[in-house]
């Protein structure tokens, strides 16, 4: 199936976009590890079937230096020894932050104080605010049916500047 939208060739859709990419912005330049930012939005992408953001996540992520093995494990993390107990709090919080109609209680109290042994208040903010932004970027690409697949990293930097 084709991409039913492109938000960027539509005015109202590049406008929301680029105000979207700013918010992402802040999350990317915030302390919450690069490696970790990129673990979640991977994890959260898998889980919600984006397809589309899975490529770009994966791609960004080998871009930053990232290892194929990580990449390839991050769906079976907890049976897995590649990842820091810091980066399984945080895959434990997108995960939960993710299924929100899986676990009506949305993040347990035990995920919780997991993730709060490793980040500080401001990587919390960070991690908080990512799980909320790869949650909607992953609706708003699978909304409008865009594929993976085609992705290269950078590519949108001229068109949001």
């Amino acid at each position: 199936m084709d991409t039913r939208f492109n938000m960027f060739e539509n005015e109202f859709g590049n406008k929301f976009l680029k105000r979207f990419a700013n918010a992402g912005m802040a999350v990317q330049q915030s302390p919450l590890p690069t490696s970790t930012q990129h673990l979640v939005s991977l994890r959260a992408s898998q889980i919600n079937g984006c397809g589309w953001c899975v490529d770009l996540h994966t791609k960004d992520a080998v871009a930053d230096g990232e290892t194929a093995v990580r990449l390839s494990l991050v769906a079976a993390w907890r049976e897995s020894t590649v990842f820091t107990e810091a980066e399984r709090a945080a895959l434990a919080f997108a995960e939960e932050g993710t299924r929100l109609a899986d676990a009506h209680e949305g993040v347990s109290d035990e995920t919780w104080a997991r993730a709060r042994e490793h980040y500080d208040d401001d990587q919390l903010a960070a991690l908080i605010s990512l799980v909320a932004l790869i949650n909607a970027a992953n609706r708003l690409a699978v909304l409008v049916h865009q594929k993976g697949g085609s992705y290269e990293p950078g590519m949108f930097a001229a068109v949001l500047n």
